[in-house]
């Protein structure tokens, strides 16, 4: 273990630097937060009856964030579109968020496509790519973030510049402070828990990781507010470690996946379930999360729990993507790969491209 996750080793494995883009998330969300207050004189207020958010992969995971963070605080639905089409509901009183961190994912362009001619109110968030030159030549609200990022490693300009705005548009109340405070969460875990110069018994990625190794992930949490950590650290483990992982939500979870537990047996040695708990879960499903687990270990899977970190509620959510992002990196150096590089996403984009 210790020789695996190194300083050399790792450095030797990190070919692209990922680890420092970890490290450098808490400074990326205050980027973010002050990019959005210099662009957030282009939007005034509106009487929406719906938001919606197009993207995919890292460039949707903003999104994810900020529908679970407004669960209870938005007053009009919020929904994440994850398609080429959008819904029959968009119209002229609709929210369309656009997010493409690179600016090219075709999906998204087609969801641009179908809410300009739906008339709906259109914001843009993006690097570059064909989404900067449709908001030129449309003359539409555009904010650039900065290139040169793996989309997934984009998330603080992809949710707290949405946030932002929001807020700016009166749908939310200020977040300035929640900011604020979930970047000194980050900071604190970043220097105490999570850094690579941080040994396995102070570090729980790194722990986590190891736990990990060899082994198949199941992750669970409450479905509000933190679905989107689940999912996140799914799609991470997926793209930084190259590995499979499965993921459910409280209560939900209890009413079949549980039951699933039973055959065939003989795979169980091969999982390791990860629970992210909250302080501030709503009391029952905390108690359904305990006696699951109870349930698991007596199947004799193994089960390890994450718990949030900070006061408010969106440090608390970032705290537990972040933990999860360093987990799915140690866990790529473990397996000897440099966590970066998501070659097959590669491959089928061009053979998508192939005979268009």
């Amino acid at each position: 273990m210790k020789r695996f996750l190194s300083l050399a080793n790792i450095k030797k494995l990190d070919k692209s630097n990922m680890l420092n883009l970890l490290l450098d998330f808490p400074l990326q969300c205050k980027q973010a937060y002050d990019i959005a207050k210099v662009n957030c004189s282009l939007f005034e207020k509106k009487d929406f009856t719906k938001i919606v958010f197009a993207g995919l992969g890292g460039s949707a995971i903003g999104a994810d964030l900020v529908r679970s963070y407004l669960y209870f605080e938005s007053k009009i639905p919020i929904n994440v579109c994850r398609e080429y089409e959008l819904p029959a509901y968009v119209d002229n009183s609709t929210l369309v968020f656009i997010l493409s961190y690179s600016g090219n994912t075709e999906e998204t362009l087609s969801a641009y496509q179908q809410a300009r001619q739906k008339g709906a109110q259109l914001i843009l968030i993006s690097s570059d790519g064909a989404l900067k030159e449709y908001a030129k030549n449309d003359k539409l609200p555009f904010i650039e973030i900065p290139r040169g990022l793996p989309p997934r490693c984009a998330l603080g300009y992809l949710s707290i510049i949405p946030l932002a705005v929001l807020n700016k548009l009166g749908m939310i109340k200020d977040i300035a402070p929640y900011i604020i405070e979930t970047i000194e969460v980050l900071g604190e875990l970043k220097n105490k828990n999570l850094n690579a110069a941080i040994g396995q018994k102070d570090n729980i990625a790194k722990y986590i990781a190891d736990k990990l190794f060899n082994k198949f992930a199941i992750i669970y949490s409450g479905s509000i507010h933190f679905d989107v950590a689940v999912t996140r650290l799914r799609g991470q483990l997926n793209e930084n470690s190259k590995s499979l992982a499965s993921t459910h939500v409280f209560p939900e979870m209890n009413h079949n996946e549980i039951v699933g537990w039973q055959n065939p047996k003989k795979l169980f040695n091969n999982f390791v379930v990860l629970m992210l708990r909250d302080k501030n879960m709503h009391r029952r499903v905390a108690k359904r999360m305990d006696i699951t687990a109870d349930i698991l270990k007596d199947e004799g899977v193994s089960v390890l729990e994450i718990w949030s970190r900070g006061e408010n509620l969106l440090s608390r959510i970032f705290s537990l993507i972040y933990i999860g992002d360093f987990i799915s990196f140690y866990l790529a150096i473990l397996y000897g790969i440099d966590p970066t590089p998501v070659d097959r996403v590669h491959y089928l984009k061009k053979r998508l491209s192939e005979g268009k």
